[in-house]
């Protein structure tokens, strides 16, 4: 880290190891040159506008008590209300939330969707605890960030480790609280309760166009392309199936239960299969199993990160063979390792780009809960993927005129526009 990122760094974070935050300083540092008259305002990037750590307390199913810490920060209420999802994990840290609310910033001014940036998250394992036990883990933690979100201030969604369910009763907590039912407080909710149509679905569909437009760029054919993509979850499964009913070849398939591969190209329809089944890809009919080494060296045209982040850094990013990396996690590339990709001519599309299909169609559902009027399927992924190439065509368009990399386009376009939505306001009082 650069000394002003050192020196910027909030107390409670640990200076000799501040996390994933310092992930997204140092980008922030890269673009600052690129930001004209706008330079004097970035210490507001640096800085959260509010942290909220909470404790969780519940009763378990065997009658005692349990405390979880819980998080909600909000990075930047400039543009709009906070977007972002909650995630229930073990290794949640504040520094991670952090990094993923100002994230959640970028990508939605570089988007140019009317939302901040927020994230929230419980340190806690789901497989551990019982479905009763979630829900009154969720209903807790909802209860107590309830004084800083709702539909015009901070908007949550699902992220690691939750779903449509956890919204519901994420809504239906805030609705109690309330004294009525509003459907807004949240996104990602079932469709019964004022969810989208295609929201599921839609982070992998803007993996998957953003991926088509680089390589249309690049001069890649879709058809016939080699495909890598870590994650088969809602993101990496169903870019995978876009692919495949494009005639790409998904040659490798890694996600925590193993790595299978097929240089002739993946069933991925089957695989879909066996993994619903079976928990995971591992033991697939007809696949091979490569190594996590083998994995990254393979040479492919499109390489797709869609796990968690910080998953190629120093110590990998050599291995690394591809004509250009999509980041379908957020934060998948460490700056160490995307220095050291880019300087092969891997062309990298960064994950505030594209994996904005999910906070863009969680914008959609956002507006059909106030209008109360609901879009088809088809209206939805048409306005999807138009959003996705205006987004990737400014982004590509900055990148040509500053001669940068994508990402430094990408925050110059989405910083640009945060200032100067903080500009035009100013300050109060």
């Amino acid at each position: 880290m650069s000394a002003s990122s050192v020196s910027n760094l909030p107390s409670y974070l640990n200076p000799h190891d501040p996390g994933p935050w310092a992930i997204y300083l140092q980008q922030v540092d890269r673009v600052a040159p690129y930001l004209g008259s706008l330079a004097p305002l970035v210490g507001i990037l640096k800085r959260p506008k509010r942290i909220l750590v909470v404790d969780v307390p519940i009763r378990l199913d065997d009658g005692s008590m349990a405390h979880f810490e819980g998080y909600r920060v909000q990075h930047s209420l400039a543009r709009g209300p906070g977007k972002g999802g909650v995630r229930f994990h073990q290794d949640v840290t504040l520094s991670e939330v952090m990094a993923l609310s100002a994230w959640m910033s970028i990508k939605s001014a570089a988007v140019n969707l009317p939302f901040g940036g927020a994230k929230g998250g419980i340190r806690f394992d789901p497989h551990q605890y019982s479905q009763a036990e979630i829900e009154r883990i969720t209903r807790r933690y909802t209860s107590e960030i309830h004084d800083i979100i709702g539909p015009h201030k901070d908007i949550p969604a699902p992220d690691v480790n939750t779903n449509a369910q956890i919204m519901a009763w994420m809504m239906d907590t805030y609705s109690m609280n309330e004294g009525g039912t509003n459907t807004g407080v949240v996104t990602g909710k079932p469709v019964s309760l004022g969810g989208s149509l295609g929201r599921i679905q839609a982070t992998g569909r803007g993996v998957y166009v953003i991926a088509c437009e680089a390589a249309r760029e690049s001069g890649i054919d879709i058809k016939g392309a080699r495909i890598a993509i870590q994650g088969f979850g809602n993101v990496g499964g169903t870019a995978a199936r876009l692919f495949h009913d494009a005639s790409a070849h998904v040659v490798a398939i890694y996600d925590h239960t193993g790595i299978v591969h097929d240089e002739r190209g993946l069933n991925i329809p089957a695989l879909l299969d066996h993994a619903h089944k079976t928990g995971g890809v591992a033991g697939a009919a007809g696949t091979q199993t490569l190594t996590e080494h083998e994995f990254w060296s393979l040479p492919t045209d499109i390489l797709i990160p869609a796990a968690l982040e910080s998953q190629i850094t120093q110590n990998n990013a050599d291995l690394v063979h591809t004509r250009i990396l999509v980041e379908g996690a957020n934060g998948p590339t460490t700056p160490e390792a995307d220095d050291i990709i880019s300087s092969k001519g891997t062309v990298i599309v960064p994950d505030v780009v594209a994996n904005a299909g999910g906070v863009t169609v969680s914008y959609f559902e956002w507006v059909q809960d106030f209008s109360s009027f609901f879009w088809t399927e088809q209206e939805i992924n048409h306005r999807l993927e138009a959003m996705m190439r205006a987004a990737y065509a400014s982004m590509s368009s900055v990148a040509r005129q500053h001669s940068v990399s994508l990402r430094t386009a990408a925050f110059i376009v989405a910083c640009t526009r945060i200032l100067e939505a903080h500009h035009v306001r100013g300050l109060y009082p």
